[in-house]
């Protein structure tokens, strides 16, 4: 699913435009990427908790001719999926195999 279909889906869920679906839905967006470049947590129950994590410098290597390169340590965005959102998951899966 691709953004345009996902506003497809909540505008037909909502009875909202899909043009009021599509701002919501930016706003959405934009207010989690906001929280997390500060510094924040974002938690949304049931779906999951949206982070910033340290990610330390490392030594890497480069695929093409092998040498060894040195990665600067950054600051990284970390989403965990909330148990309901791992449970459903799941059990689609287990629908699927059968």
């Amino acid at each position: 699913m691709n953004k345009s279909e996902l506003i497809d889906a909540i505008a037909a869920r909502t009875e909202l435009s899909k043009a009021a679906s599509g701002k919501a839905l930016d706003a959405v967006i934009d207010t989690i990427v906001e929280a997390v470049a500060k510094g924040d947590g974002v938690t949304l129950v049931g779906f999951g908790t949206f982070k910033s994590a340290a990610r330390a410098a490392r030594e890497g290597k480069n695929p093409k001719t092998g040498e060894k390169i040195k990665i600067a340590a950054t600051t990284v965005p970390k989403f965990t999926a909330g148990a309901t959102f791992k449970t459903t998951v799941a059990a689609a899966k287990g629908k699927k195999k059968k």
